[in-house]
């Protein structure tokens, strides 16, 4: 994700063999995608390994026309993760960097000097990790563990935090940005009082990151251990994801032959009915934390430019937010009543 964000040096001729000739600081984009994952992205997101970099190049000149100051990295690389999440749609990629970059302006709390050194509890804690296996359809499950979080020793905040550096790590691999992820949520021993932190302001905030703020395609949303509180919640938040999203959510209660469906107990630990050992978070917290310089170094290209505005930022949900916000309000006593 390194690169300069200078739009005046992108090259003046799209797509042409000597783009590099105009870009001698901008490292040279290498497919690692193996042979199979290049058909998939050609079946599943459009992708033409012979037009790929033309593709690519007409993203950079878009952004460079319509947003001279959006302050983004302009590499291959990293354009192309917004391409594949957009199925090569040049507008709707185009649209889903620039929410990209007002998501992480426009909440602080969550963005300001964010790195894995500063989420360290958040991750000793258990609260997020990956799966060391990757499932039949090569795509890592990321495991989240709400009871893990004790809000007394830190805000909700800091949870997101430590997904969003999770999500961001697991983009960097061409085969995620093909493939996916799926989450696996745990919500045992969730109760009223700690779901109450999940207010409308947070619910509308990381529903807009993962849906249109955020390059990364999600599967598959597995929910087990939920209790009657969960189905409130879901209840509210269900009408404001798009119909695809929320198609794959999955409520699993404590149905470990219903999770095993979606999930293998090959790849789960010994928690979930698998049979791949007991639950290690050492080996993720490792491999992010040792990520720190990567991190620093690459948010550094993400420029905030002066005059940045909430208004550059077009998700599905911000025509309805009046609608949104009303309905949110709701959220507590009908969790109450849940519960």
């Amino acid at each position: 994700m390194s690169g300069d964000s200078d739009c005046t040096r992108t090259s003046p001729s799209a797509g042409s063999p000597s783009d590099n000739e105009f870009l001698p600081d901008r490292p040279k984009y290498v497919c690692s995608l193996s042979p199979d994952l290049i058909t998939k992205a050609r079946e599943e997101l459009q992708e033409k390994p012979e037009w790929r970099l033309r593709d690519v190049q007409a993203l950079r000149d878009m952004v460079c026309k319509d947003y001279p100051s959006l302050g983004t990295c302009l590499d291959d690389a990293f354009l192309l993760r917004f391409l594949r999440a957009r199925k090569f749609d040049y507008d709707r990629a185009l649209q889903l960097l620039v929410n990209y970059h007002t998501c992480r302006r426009s909440w602080p709390e969550v963005f300001s000097n964010l790195k894995p050194s500063a989420i360290k509890p958040v991750l000793e804690s258990g609260f997020v990790t990956v799966l060391p296996r990757l499932d039949p359809e090569g795509r890592h499950v990321v495991c989240i563990r709400p009871d893990r979080w004790t809000p007394s020793n830190y805000p909700i905040t800091e949870n997101i935090r430590a997904i969003y550096l999770t999500l961001e790590k697991l983009i960097q691999s061409e085969e995620t940005q093909v493939n996916g992820i799926v989450i696996l949520a745990d919500y045992k021993g969730v109760s009223l009082s700690k779901a109450s932190h999940f207010g409308p302001f947070v619910a509308k905030k990381v529903i807009g990151i993962l849906q249109d703020g955020f390059p990364i395609r999600i599967k598959a949303v597995n929910i087990i251990n939920e209790p009657r509180i969960f189905k409130g919640i879901f209840a509210i938040i269900k009408p404001f994801l798009k119909e695809k999203i929320a198609n794959r959510f999955f409520l699993h209660g404590c149905d470990l032959n219903s999770l095993h469906q979606n999930i293998p107990p090959v790849i789960l630990p010994e928690e979930y009915g698998g049979t791949s050992g007991k639950l290690d978070i050492s080996a993720w917290n490792e491999l992010l934390l040792a990520s720190e310089e990567d991190f620093l170094h690459d948010f550094s290209q993400l420029v905030l430019p002066c005059d940045s505005s909430p208004h550059d930022m077009l998700v599905s949900g911000d025509a309805d937010e009046k609608q949104c916000d009303d309905s949110l309000r709701g959220m507590k006593p009908q969790l109450y009543y849940c519960y």
